[in-house]
């Protein structure tokens, strides 16, 4: 079995509506556009004006988190002058789901694992419930306002991460979901929501990343994955995230706009673009995703359900 995965090498608006619409899926009632609005001093940030056409058609809300690590996006305050000064103000609603507060989600790994998957066991328990509960029920934590939301359209930046080696669709719908705390439990491997804690607790990285996959699913779980659509645009392809406020320059060139309805296909196949690419940059992006381990997530996102690795192209 396999996913389609559409895509188109010219990055612009028409496109970007383009693809969306070439999906099949109508995203529904109150539409959450879950974006990265870059930390202060970054610039490789999806471009207000080039996401604001599919904005606009689908009448959303620009949706995000605050941040666990200080910065411009720490806090709300601070985080509205970000989004101000990026420009997204400018173009749509915007919403920080956790500047009321937040609420817990649930993560139940008994409900389907796929055997054979991952080339590890498969989970006994989850990794955010913490390590030292048996259980293998668990709990993701996001923005109040998450609930507010009858649909997601996940508009991610693909480019590298410092931690988990790339950051596509599914990094979006896991650490950017994620309230403050949220991002501390994710970070520390279900181990505390303590924002300044959970840096000294970071050692586990198959689990950090294991624990993106399962919040993931929880997601997912929340929204029902018919409510859901997902697309990467793979330009500025930086080793480092948008959530970096000195962010090294690009070394490739721009790839293209991939979607899908299935967020492991897509990441797996911008993940491979990157690999497969005649660019001799490409070298330091695949350094970056490959030392940190970044397929794991990829990996464990398939074993846990959220979709599959194989995919179908196909070219606009």
């Amino acid at each position: 079995m396999s996913s389609k995965v559409f895509f188109v090498k010219e990055i612009n608006s028409e496109n970007l509506v383009k693809i969306y619409e070439t999906l099949g899926r109508e995203l529904k009632g109150n539409v959450a556009v879950k974006i990265s609005t870059g930390e202060m001093g970054g610039h490789n940030f999806l471009d207000p004006q080039l996401i604001k056409p599919l904005v606009d058609k689908l009448n959303g809300t620009i949706v995000e988190c605050n941040t666990a690590y200080g910065g411009s996006r720490a806090t709300s305050e601070k985080h509205w002058e970000t989004i101000k000064e990026h420009g997204f103000l400018d173009i749509a609603k915007v919403d920080i789901m956790d500047e009321e507060g937040e609420e817990e989600i649930p993560l139940d790994l008994n409900e389907e694992i796929v055997e054979g998957v991952t080339p590890k066991p498969l989970y006994k328990k989850s990794h955010l419930s913490g390590r030292d509960n048996p259980s293998p029920k668990g709990f993701d934590i996001v923005g109040s306002h998450l609930k507010n939301y009858d649909s997601m359209l996940m508009l991610s930046h693909f480019k590298g991460h410092a931690m988990g080696g790339f950051g596509g669709a599914l990094k979006n719908m896991s650490i950017g979901v994620a309230s403050g705390n949220g991002k501390a439990w994710i970070h520390s491997v279900g181990r505390t929501k303590n924002q300044k804690l959970c840096w000294t607790m970071t050692g586990d990285q198959d689990g950090f990343l294991e624990s993106m996959a399962e919040a993931d699913k929880a997601v997912m779980t929340f929204f029902k994955s018919e409510n859901m659509a997902f697309i990467n645009v793979a330009n500025n392809l930086s080793v480092d995230c948008d959530c970096d406020s000195n962010p090294a320059d690009p070394e490739m060139e721009d790839l293209g706009i991939f979607a899908s309805l299935d967020p492991v296909a897509l990441d797996q196949a911008c993940y491979d673009a990157v690999q497969n690419a005649s660019d001799d940059g490409k070298s330091a992006l695949i350094e970056r995703m490959d030392s940190r381990h970044g397929i794991h997530t990829i990996e464990n996102a398939a074993a846990l359900g959220l979709g599959v690795r194989d995919y179908e192209i196909v070219e606009l």
